[in-house]
């Protein structure tokens, strides 16, 4: 017999909402046990076809770097020669400008060293001795009733005459070292344009067969991958060195040509005192003389996106020999080679032409030529019939034909 009452409905219920309870847990166990067999399943590698592997190949060992064809090329596209620390590049603890190498940037030196720093420095002193002689002197305790003075002429034109005096002593060589800066190349400058990329340099030389170099910074030994090419004390300072070395003369006037192939960059070499914007559409153009063989390193010194501090320059000044055979090692022509290569275009005077004397005629220089008698006159077309000859074709077996005129 079923139990009746209260408690038996009870009970009822309670049965029931276990049994959904049951359910629930059930399901729940069995959503959980399908989805770890599906990551199971996805993580499993796919069987792979016949005669093939799913593991990656290891990484093939790099080839070796090729030796230079020319011992001109030896160091970074430039010759192998020292770097000498203490020229051409910052110094550690250093004050003042580098070393300079340039007509502009001896001047320049002897300008910031001779004349701006200790004028700036003796008005910087004087500003602030007269500030505290003014702290100490006119303070409240010995200045019970303050001075009314309002006006002292003397002061008022030394005040007025000492700034215009120190301005002109800056203001004579500054103007100077700015028209030196500017002043346009002479004819017999060699031509270096420059392009600026995010973030590295590409350099042309347009009076040599326009050959083209690119000069990337070289990484650390910690940042390249085995085998890799990476930065040696030999190539130069951290951050300054690179793969290519821009080659020029020294005692030869350089016209360097700069632009830009996305955004504005500057090419700045502090050694040469010398700094030009390369802007994208845009040429600037200035010009320097090396004066002394070495390395110089220079920076990119505009702000030009993420990897600004990336881009360094590196000059190889040598001597202007090594540098024609520094061109001819990097494919590029001399311009004397070029103009004796290419045809000439000079009038060759030929045998009875006017002002050239024919065979009979005294052969000498300046002699006169022949008379000129009018030539017999030929068959009249309209009476005589002419041989048929073929223009502007070229008859087999004979050589000296009307077609092969001017082989």
């Amino acid at each position: 017999m079923k139990p009746r009452g209260p408690l038996a409905g009870r009970r009822t219920k309670v049965m029931g909402r276990m049994r959904k309870g049951l359910f629930k847990l059930a399901m729940v166990a069995a959503l959980a046990f399908g989805g770890l067999t599906a990551a199971g399943a996805q993580q499993q590698p796919a069987a792979a076809p016949p005669g093939t592997s799913n593991t990656a190949p290891a990484t093939a060992a790099a080839p070796a770097t090729a030796q230079p064809a020319s011992p001109l090329l030896a160091q970074n596209g430039a010759p192998a020669i020292a770097i000498d620390p203490d020229v051409g590049q910052p110094q550690p603890e250093g004050l003042g400008v580098q070393p300079q190498v340039t007509t502009n940037g001896k001047f320049a030196s002897w300008f910031h060293n001779i004349i701006l720093m200790p004028v700036i420095t003796a008005i910087s002193i004087f500003v602030l001795g007269l500030l505290v002689w003014v702290v100490i002197r006119y303070r409240k305790a010995r200045n019970t009733i303050p001075s009314k003075t309002s006006h002292n002429t003397a002061i008022e034109v030394a005040w007025t005459l000492i700034p215009v005096i120190a301005l002109v002593m800056i203001a004579v060589p500054s103007i100077g070292l700015l028209q030196a800066q500017f002043k346009p190349a002479p004819a017999n400058a060699i031509t270096l344009k420059v392009i600026g990329n995010q973030w590295y340099w590409t350099y042309s030389y347009p009076d040599f067969g326009d050959f083209e170099i690119t000069a990337n910074m070289l990484k650390e030994r910690d940042q390249v991958q085995p085998g890799d090419r990476f930065r040696t004390d030999a190539d130069g300072p951290r951050l300054l060195a690179v793969d290519n070395r821009v080659v020029l003369p020294v005692g030869v006037p350089i016209r360097l040509i700069t632009t830009s192939a996305d955004v504005i960059h500057s090419w700045a070499v502090p050694a040469f005192w010398f700094k030009l914007d390369a802007i994208p559409g845009r040429l600037n153009e200035s010009s320097f003389t090396i004066d002394k063989p070495g390395i110089y390193f220079g920076q990119c010194s505009e702000l030009c996106g993420a990897r600004h501090a990336y881009m360094p320059i590196a000059v190889q000044a040598v001597s202007p020999a090594v540098f024609r055979q520094w061109v001819l090692a990097k494919g590029g022509t001399l311009p004397g080679a070029a103009a004796a290569a290419a045809p000439s275009a000079e009038v060759i005077p030929q045998p009875g032409a006017p002002g050239n004397a024919g065979p009979g005629a005294g052969g000498g220089v300046g002699a006169q030529p022949p008379a000129f008698t009018t030539p017999p006159a030929g068959p009249n077309p309209g009476t005589t019939a002419l041989p048929a000859t073929p223009q502007g074709a070229t008859r087999n077996g004979d050589v000296g034909g009307a077609g092969n005129a001017g082989q």
